[in-house]
């Protein structure tokens, strides 16, 4: 089975007129189809410089990455990508927000349009497509953005602290709606969060960066033995607080 990405001894350096600044160096791994990897580590660790370079938003300092086989210049699919804002347009309605990026790629077909039409039932949004985004609440529009990346067919999801911005009952709903989809969907997920219990929940593979210079410091395949297995059923595993000790002392140790 080929990797859908793979990097080897990535690194990035920040030049500015005080000189240069390490971000990331000697980053190595591969993620497999349908694979739903974590990222957590310190405060300015690089973890979204990370992303940002997968995306394709910097260029590589060093090393190689590969997503399907072919150089990140060549390769010429969508990447998706959330941020930690919904970014949705004010003035648009959610099914134009939704649109918006296939008409930008000229890409609005018929199949597009039914493939929303499709999302937007399944995902409960189907009542509020004439609606405008401040309407909705944080958790749905965060499930619109989601609509919005996903109707590009990306082969990659990248995910940046994409439920910081919601209070924590609404986080959990929303992240155990979003980890739902991207599993039904089948889609290749990296996901940079600060929050231990949501790497686990969501993840097949937890990754530690170190301390900047961001290296990989450690791998935790995620065993979990709860079924169906949720993002918020993996919370309720006997396994959980184990993994959650076991990255916490790796994290922690690169606070110290």
């Amino acid at each position: 089975m080929q990797p859908i990405l793979e990097l080897c001894n990535v690194g990035y350096t920040y030049h500015t007129t005080a000189g240069e600044t390490v971000a990331l160096k000697d980053i190595s791994f591969s993620v497999n189809p349908g694979e739903f990897i974590s990222i957590v580590g310190p405060s300015g660790c690089g973890k979204s410089t990370l992303l940002n370079i997968i995306a394709g938003l910097l260029p590589l300092s060093q090393g190689e990455l590969l997503i399907n086989g072919m150089s990140r210049d060549d390769y010429k699919e969508p990447v998706g990508y959330m941020l930690q804002k919904d970014h949705l347009l004010e003035w648009r309605t959610i099914y134009r927000n939704i649109t918006l990026g296939l008409e930008i790629q000229k890409k609005l077909t018929e199949d597009a349009k039914r493939n929303i039409d499709s999302m937007l039932k399944t995902y409960g949004l189907d009542d509020f497509r004439n609606s405008y985004p401040r309407h909705l609440s944080g958790g749905m529009r965060q499930r619109a953005a989601l609509i919005r990346t996903l109707a590009l067919s990306p082969e990659l999801l990248l995910l940046d602290e994409p439920f910081s911005a919601l209070d924590y009952q609404t986080r959990l709903n929303v992240a155990d709606d979003i980890g739902n989809i991207i599993k039904q969907q089948g889609i290749s997920t990296i996901l940079v969060t600060h929050d231990l219990s949501e790497a686990i929940s969501m993840a097949d593979r937890v990754f530690v960066l170190s301390a900047r210079p961001g290296t990989l410091k450690a791998e935790f395949p995620i065993d979990l033995s709860v079924t169906p297995r949720t993002p918020r059923t993996s919370r309720n595993a006997p396994e959980f607080r184990n993994y959650f000790n076991a990255i916490w002392k790796e994290v922690d140790n690169e606070h110290s």
